[in-house]
Order: C-alpha cells, then structure tokens, then sequence
C-alpha cells in the first residue's frame, strides 16, 4: 500500500479531502495515555514525562500501544505542545500531579533569551520517533503530526503553567498587543519550523491544538488565534501542497466559523460544546469536521455514551466527518468503553 501523502486508500486523508465515506474513520485526541495499563508501564521506564517525548523507541511505543489494541484509522505523535518552548530554549519541566511549569516570560526584553535556530536540533529525537512511526504503522494507518497553536503554547510561556483564565497571558496581550505579537511572531516561526520536519519525517496530517482560543473574545482571537493559524497554514502548505491540516479552535464558539473559512485548514476538530447539528448546517459545508463526543461520557459509558455517540454520527456522518472526543481522553477511562466506542462507530452506516 502507498505510503504517499494523500494516499487515497487512507480513509482518513479522505474525509479530510472531504470524501464523505460509509464509515466514519476514528481516532482519539490523547489516545496515547494514562488510561492504558500498558502505557503506565512504558511511562515509568522512561523516567520523567519529557523523556519519554525525547526517547524515540518509548515514544514510538506508546504511540502504537493504541493502535494495537483498537485498530484506530490514524495515530497520532506521542509529544507535547510544550516541546516548543523547550527548543526555543525556556525552561520547561512536568513535575508530577502538578503538570508543566515553565520559567516565565513576561516582558519582551526577555524574548532575547529564545532562538529559533534551537528548534529542529532540539527536536531531533520528535522526528526520529516519527520517521520509525512511518515504518512500524500498519499501511493503512494515518501518521499524524501536532503543534500547539502560538496563543496557547504562549499562554504557557507567560503563565508559567496552566491557568483557569490565561489571565498573566491577556494582560499582556492587552497592554502592549504590538510588544506581545513579537512573541506570537516568534511561535509562528517555530511551529512552521517543527511541523515541517514532522511531515519530512513522515507525518502524513497534521493537527494544531489551540486549546484556550475560547479564552480571547472575537478582536483578540482574530489577532492572536486565526491570524497566526493562516500563517502557519500558508507557510506549510506552501512547502507542502499535499498535507491535510487539522484546526482545534477550542472554544471559539461561532468564529470558528471564520476560523474554518479564513485559515486554509481541511479539517475543523470540534469541542463538546458544539452542538452537532449546528456544526452540520455551519461547517460541515467548508470541509471535514471532527469530533465531539464529551470524555466524560466515555468515563461513564452505558446508554448515555451510547446515546451521545449516535447522535453525533446522525448529525455529522451525512458529510465529510471524523469521529473523535471534544476534547483529550482522561486516565479514569475504562478501556472496554473505548473499545465499545470503536465498536459502535465501526458498524454504523450513514
């Protein structure tokens, strides 16, 4: 089977060229994890969390774990968004029950500190982990790449953590716009950097999470969310004329419908918040969407998982779709309900 981008017989590539298919292809966002006992294992081999991203044959190994147990039509990248700060040259750690902790940045006499030409030495061990990935997937399973989109890894390098309200990142952003967008600029740089010598390696899609755009209202989340995903778009696809690109806008309500038309993207990764029918008459007609289930109904399964994923595929599976979660999958999922989910999804038929 051809291993070529935009292989035909890939069913996800199709969807993504907006080939509505029989099957819904299926994958999950964080399916690579903490709910797989076999994932644990390979986790406490590698020591800590950025090792195991750095560490090609464990992350190539977790990456497969998945697959081999669902069959799942794509897989993707076993990384972090926060591999990007760490190129750039911040420092990032993830310290148990805590997540990741970064040494902000909050000023712009502090961007001085990063270099762009770090990011794809730096990185070297994520490409190795792709270009063994093209080799040990099953033929007819998608290789897909990710970057964090530049709001949200910024949020990050500012807060120095996770935060509820992006607050540290939006003062910022707020204050001194023109100031803050010299970061933003710098992130476009570097994820067009890091998603290219992913899909020199061998990754055949590529997906971009930005997990707080809902956090901008609509002048920001121009600025900051869809300005800097044309960018990166144009960029790749300038480079690469063949690659399909996901957006994970998460959040962003009704502009992710200009998000969808004005970005370039192929594909437009949907939240639980998204009600699925208006993602049918407002999206679904710009190209492929993904989504949405909620993780939480995977976590409790029974009727009312059962009864969230048919509607999904009533509502969505008339047009170029993909099934997926609105959001990452949790470590309290029990994996027979991902089996079940696989299941369901597989023996639908629109």
């Amino acid at each position: 089977m051809s291993h070529e981008i935009g292989a035909p017989q890939k069913r996800l590539i199709r969807a993504l060229k907006g080939e509505v298919l029989d099957q819904a292809p299926i994958w999950l966002m964080r399916q690579a994890g903490r709910y797989l006992p076999e994932y644990k294992k390979t986790r406490a081999q590698a020591g800590s969390f950025l090792n195991l991203c750095y560490t090609p044959e464990l992350a190539e190994e977790v990456t497969l774990q998945p697959i081999r147990r669902y069959g799942f039509d794509a897989s993707i990248l076993f990384s972090d968004i926060l591999v990007i700060p760490d190129g750039l040259g911040q420092k990032v750690s993830f310290v148990e029950g805590e997540g990741p902790v970064l040494e902000p940045i909050t000023r712009v006499e502090e961007l001085a500190k990063l270099d762009l030409t770090r990011v794809v030495p730096h990185l070297a061990p994520v490409y190795e982990t792709v270009r063994r990935l093209r080799k040990s997937l099953p033929a007819e399973t998608t290789l897909i790449g990710f970057a964090g989109a530049p709001w949200t890894v910024a949020t990050y390098m500012v807060g120095g953590k996770g935060s509820p309200d992006q607050g540290a990142t939006k003062a910022w952003a707020y204050r001194a716009p023109d100031e803050f967008q010299k970061l933003i600029d710098l992130l476009v740089e570097a994820t067009i950097l890091h998603l290219g010598a992913q899909v020199k390696a061998g990754a055949e899609v590529l997906q971009i999470f930005d997990t707080w755009a809902g956090s901008l209202p609509e002048l920001p989340f121009r600025r900051f969310a869809l300005e800097p995903m044309k960018r990166i778009v144009a960029a790749l696809k300038a480079q690469f004329p063949d690659i399909s690109i996901i957006g994970f806008p998460r959040g962003a309500g009704s502009m992710a419908v200009d998000y969808f038309r004005e970005t370039g993207i192929n594909g437009l990764s949907l939240d639980t918040g998204v009600a699925p029918a208006w993602a049918r008459r407002e999206l679904q007609s710009l190209g492929c969407v993904q989504g949405n289930l909620d993780p939480l109904l995977l976590v409790a399964g029974g009727p009312e998982m059962r009864r969230g994923i048919e509607h999904i595929l009533r509502e969505l599976g008339q047009g170029p779709f993909i099934f997926n979660l609105g959001h990452g999958i949790v470590p309290q999922t029990p994996p027979d309900h991902v089996a079940e989910l696989v299941d369901i999804v597989r023996g639908w038929r629109g």
